[in-house]
């Protein structure tokens, strides 16, 4: 693993480059995977880009949210597929119920309102920025 790919493995850096559309994963000998995960001691790291789009494969609609998220509810929590690796985050920029499996959406980074804290997104492909 490189001393770079070392250092940029804190979620924190990896929200960074996702926030100006330079989103990566981890690609090692056995698996992908988005920092703050990290490989084995024998997984020699290689950062690849992430695709620009996923496909959205699971979701729920959150009614009774955690308190840094009160403010936004209803809202939609997706898994989605972006070719080797799967994030998990809010979708935003469409109604929380017409968020279905097969939606293509882009990763992007929201803030809490409540707490101010930054997390993964989604919107549909193609939608104007929310951040």
């Amino acid at each position: 693993m490189s001393d770079e790919i070392i250092r940029e493995t804190s979620y924190d850096a990896w929200l960074d480059a996702l926030e100006v559309d330079e989103g990566y994963y981890l690609r090692g000998d056995s698996r992908a995977t988005v920092p703050p995960a990290v490989a084995g001691k024998t997984d020699e790291l290689e950062r690849e880009t992430l695709p620009e789009t996923g496909v959205v494969e699971s979701k729920t609609v959150i009614r009774v949210p955690h308190p840094d998220f009160e403010d936004a509810a209803p809202y939609a929590i997706a898994i989605v597929e972006f070719g080797p690796v799967t994030l998990t985050g809010q979708v935003t920029g469409t109604d929380p119920e017409a968020v279905e499996t097969g939606l293509v959406v882009e990763a992007t980074v929201l803030e809490a309102e409540t707490s101010g804290k930054r997390f993964v997104g989604f919107r549909p492909a193609g939608e104007v920025s929310d951040r």
